[in-house]
């Protein structure tokens, strides 16, 4: 086991990411941050770095990294391979997070085009239309 590691290959041990393709993906996408600036996926990381994940818009993560590893492992040891010092989140956090889930996903903008064939099929479901 060496002392560091790629950050993609470590997302993805420490059962941040799904996969390490996923994790390469929120390195690519800017959503990684270590020690406060963007990291790409090929970026060393070792112990005591501080990174900020972003996973969904309005939930970001904060860890340290307490161990380095290159391989997979039980997802509970995975956990201890970092420090999630993420602050809790405030009572208007919890609240615009309960509001956003029961919020109606946007509707399409109006002349955006047809709509493909999954959705079109989707749509007659819910409005009770029977397929041909």
């Amino acid at each position: 086991m060496s002392d560091h590691v790629r950050l993609d290959v470590w997302l993805d041990v420490a059962c941040i990411a799904r996969t390490r393709s996923q994790a390469k993906e929120l390195c690519d996408g800017g959503k990684v941050e270590v020690a406060g600036a963007r990291a790409k996926a090929h970026r060393f990381v070792q112990a005591g770095d501080r990174i900020n994940v972003t996973l969904a818009p309005g939930l970001t993560r904060e860890l340290v990294v307490r161990e380095v590893r290159d391989t997979h492992v039980a997802k509970a040891r995975a956990r201890e391979l970092y420090e999630d010092v993420t602050p809790p989140p405030t009572p208007e956090e919890i609240e615009l997070r309960s509001i956003e889930r029961f919020a109606p996903p946007p509707a399409p903008e109006r002349g955006s085009g047809r709509p493909e064939k999954r959705a079109r099929r989707q749509m007659d479901r819910f409005r009770g239309r029977r397929e041909p």
